[in-house]
Parts: structure tokens; C-alpha cells; sequence
């Protein structure tokens, strides 16, 4: 992982409107960043949000955070992560 990366740099400020992006560490808080960052992303966008994510974070790091996350993410992304990586299917809301 490239930690010394500002996020600033890296994902658009509209994904953390509510917090100050400028005190965020790629390293420290990463179970903010990778569910954010794939907040807004859609079928069209995945592959290149993804890659952004990949740079800095291991795969495992990826599935095992959105698997666990509060944060609002929907199931088509839980299922374009599970494919990605091919992993069974997991889901944040009952289907």
C-alpha cells in the first residue's frame, strides 16, 4: 500500500462530505475510504473505481471491509466486488 498517498489526490471530495478529508490517512482509515469510494459507483464505473481502490488496498482488505461495513452500500457493488474477486456472493441488505 502507498500510505504517504494523500487522499485528497486520490478520491473525490463529494464522497466524504461530512468529514474533513484533509485529516484522513489511507492507512489508519481504511474501513472509511473503501466503502466510500465505491459508494457511487455503478456498473459502467466499477472497473475503474475498483483499480483506484486496488492500488492501495490488498484485496482481502477490500472484501473483508465492505463485508463488515455500516456504511451504505448496495448489494449490486457487494456483487461486483464478489465477482471481481471471485468469492460467493455477499450482500449488505436481505434479498
Amino acid at each position: 500500500m502507498k500510505a504517504n498517498r494523500n487522499i485528497l489526490n486520490v478520491f473525490p471530495k463529494y464522497l466524504f462530505w461530512d468529514m474533513d478529508r484533509s485529516k484522513l490517512s489511507l492507512k489508519r482509515d481504511k474501513e472509511i475510504i473503501i466503502p466510500r469510494a465505491l459508494y457511487a459507483t455503478t456498473k459502467e464505473t466499477f472497473s475503474k473505481d475498483i483499480l483506484v481502490l486496488e492500488r492501495y488496498y490488498s484485496k482481502s482488505d477490500i472484501l473483508n471491509i465492505l463485508k463488515h461495513t455500516k456504511e451504505n452500500i448496495s448489494n449490486e457493488v457487494c456483487v461486483l466486488v464478489s465477482k471481481r474477486y471471485n468469492t460467493a456472493p455477499f450482500y449488505r441488505y436481505a434479498v
